[in-house]
């Protein structure tokens, strides 16, 4: 099973793709005149915007469930595994995929918006609607939410439910089984009560987990303040190869940059198109906007906390693709990537670390798994879409049950074969992904001159 994911995983993450969400995001900011930048201030505007008709979720709210999807495991375990295949110079990578990957979102959300579909719970829709009605390919439509369906229900729901039972065990006396068993219960009183209950649980939970972590990374680094100065030079040096430890090592460096960071703050992925298809706003571009900020949010800020805690700090190995360490920054630590970012608050706060970031991790775990089960189910009722009886209703109910399993099966699989998994995810949405929205790019291009000229 192994040797399979790791051929599928690199089938999906050939460079072609890498290649292709750098190209898309620069291509984006060209055309919408780098919006990311020009309407920074707006971003902040559009997420506090009145509901048009009350019949979906605020902008904020859809705010907090996609930041709630974008901050998660890949925020803690993700750039740790980044800075140990690929060095200090994949943040810089990481950096680069968030400022493009702005104009991705705010692309890929505003054409959600614009071929939204109404449903008994509220407003639908995302890649798969824009696929179908945007490029009249019904097929493609399905395939997507089918994909999304086990990407975001079973695949991805594993990294995190793995993520947090590591995390766990390296701090409490819990066995992986029963963080798994926990966490589903937990899981199961939130998602039964529909995204009315999914939304105000997001839009509690996520500011206070993200501003809660970033005020703990500012006060581990302000006791590592004389690293900055050298972690800077590490991280832009390694990301064009100019350190003697990382240049042999290029190609990890961008890759798992780019990958990283498209892990986590999801921007070319669909998923924050799918959230923002159930958002009630008077204009399709306000929605972008405010997608387009979750990316800063999540990659920018949250992301960056977590490098710059284990650079500072130190506690950190440099792995070769065969798992061999090239560089023993904390030898001890070898390949548990939760340990690099525990390691790094403890440093500080002795014999707390591994208790806060836990802590941590289970929030933001929590909190995505929540989220990719609206994006999942979000899949379902697209599939069911203009068909009469009850079968949506059943089929919501039995993937229910076996999302809830695959957090207990993911809290206990080895983290390699569950990142894997993730990843194939991942990567098989973005393609489906980018290529659309390349194509209707135009659509959303007129819609933001629209909103503009009416400011």
């Amino acid at each position: 099973m192994e040797k399979v994911v790791s051929l599928l995983n690199d089938i999906v993450w050939n460079p072609a793709l890498v290649v292709l969400l750098l190209a898309a995001g620069l291509f984006f900011s060209v055309r919408t005149r780098f919006v990311q930048v020009r309407r920074f201030g707006l971003m902040l505007k559009s997420l506090f915007g009145r509901k048009a008709d009350g019949k979906g979720i605020s902008s904020f709210e859809a705010f907090c469930i996609a930041l709630s999807g974008r901050v998660g495991t890949g925020n803690i375990v993700g750039v740790a595994t980044a800075i140990a295949f690929g060095g200090p110079g994949a943040v810089f990578w990481m950096w680069v995929v968030a400022f493009f990957g702005a104009s991705t979102a705010f692309v890929e959300s505003t054409l959600a918006q614009m071929y939204k579909f109404p449903h008994s719970s509220g407003y639908r829709g995302g890649p798969f609607s824009f696929i179908e009605k945007g490029l009249g390919q019904r097929w493609l439509g399905v395939t997507f939410a089918v994909i999304t369906v086990f990407a975001c229900g079973f695949f991805l729901t594993t990294v995190q439910a793995n993520g947090v039972s590591s995390a766990v065990s390296n701090s409490f006396p819990v066995k992986p089984l029963t963080t798994g068993i926990v966490l589903a219960i937990i899981l199961g009183l939130v998602i039964f009560g529909g995204v009315r209950r999914i939304a105000k649980v997001a839009s509690v939970v996520t500011p206070f987990m993200a501003f809660g972590y970033i005020i703990m990374s500012l006060v581990v680094v302000g006791f590592h303040i004389g690293e900055v100065p050298a972690v800077l030079s590490a991280i832009v040096k390694g990301a064009f190869g100019l350190s003697p430890v990382c240049g042999g090592i290029i190609g990890s460096t961008i890759a798992m940059g780019v990958k990283r960071g498209i892990f986590s703050n999801e921007a070319g992925q669909g998923t924050g198109a799918i959230v923002s298809a159930a958002t009630d706003v008077d204009h399709p571009a306000k929605q972008g906007l405010a997608q387009a900020f979750s990316v800063y949010v999540d990659t920018l800020l949250v992301c960056t906390a977590t490098a710059l805690m284990i650079l500072t700090s130190g506690t950190y190995n440099i792995l070769d693709k065969g798992g061999e360490i090239i560089y023993a920054g904390a030898p001890e630590l070898a390949n548990n990537y939760v340990l690099y970012t525990q390691s790094a608050v403890d440093s500080v706060f002795a014999g707390f670390g591994s208790e806060f970031v836990s802590i941590a991790m289970v929030f933001f775990a929590f909190s995505t798994i929540m989220a990719y089960y609206f994006y999942a189910e979000s899949g379902i009722i697209y599939l069911f879409s203009g068909k009469k009886g009850k079968g949506e209703k059943w089929v919501i109910r039995g993937f229910q049950t076996l999302m809830l399993g695959a957090v207990v099966f993911g809290a206990v699989r080895e983290a390699d074969v569950v990142w894997q998994i993730g990843d194939i995810g991942v990567g098989l949405m973005a393609w489906v992904t980018v290529v659309s929205i390349l194509i209707l790019c135009p659509k959303a291009i007129k819609s933001l001159g629209e909103f503009e000229s009416n400011l």
